[in-house]
């Protein structure tokens, strides 16, 4: 599971922006890729024990009465942690994911040690001349396929694992770099938009 095109990819959407300030996970969606093909899915709304609000329900599409019938949150993320095993972790704007998960996990007292990597932050590095690196302005620069459905988490998962493989496409082709590491996207995403060209030229020079 060392190879970047072996990961899970994750979206959440939630009540609001900061587990901090109580808010909760309400849907969960994740891709497993392995060997650059998708080759499972996990999808689950849940409840968070508490309303949400208009704006999340317009955003979201996800309502009170859906939420209503949905599991608890907890045992959700029982199962989700059973489906993410011990594989890498990707999520668009990785931070705000990464968050909630270990968050909603803590509640568990479960922890989440599982390497995370961003493709927002990858794609910064790669896609320069991007007009925008959100979700939907990714996805309609290179030319993905979508159904046209943004912010619902399986929805966003698959359109966000479809970029992650085309990130890992565009790095073979452009610096001629197979078989990326998971190690290697997490790097890219930290070093300056300059240095890029030149990161993958000392990656090429390594003796492998």
């Amino acid at each position: 599971m060392h190879n970047a095109n072996t990961v899970i990819v994750l979206d959440f959407e939630t009540t609001g922006l900061s587990p901090e300030m109580g808010d909760r996970a309400i849907e969960i969606g994740a891709v497993l890729i392995e060997d650059g093909v998708i080759t499972d899915r996990f999808q689950r709304l849940m409840n968070p024990g508490k309303r949400v609000n208009s704006f999340i329900e317009n955003y979201t599409g996800i309502t009170n009465d859906m939420l209503q019938d949905a599991p608890p949150v907890a045992e959700v993320m029982q199962e989700f942690a059973e489906f993410m095993g011990g594989y890498n972790l990707v999520a668009h704007n990785a931070s705000f994911d990464q968050r909630f998960l270990r968050a909603e996990l803590k509640r568990l007292r479960r922890n989440c040690d599982n390497p995370f990597s961003c493709s927002m932050l990858a794609s910064r590095r790669i896609y320069q001349t991007a007009p925008n690196h959100t979700l939907s302005g990714l996805v309609e620069y290179k030319n993905i396929p979508t159904d046209g459905i943004f912010h619902r988490a399986l929805a966003d998962a698959e359109m966000t694992a479809k970029l992650w493989l085309a990130l890992l496409d565009d790095i073979a082709s452009i610096y001629k770099v197979s078989a990326c590491s998971f190690t290697v996207m997490q790097q890219l995403t930290t070093i300056p938009k300059r240095s890029v060209p030149n990161f993958f030229q000392k990656l090429s020079l390594k003796p492998h």
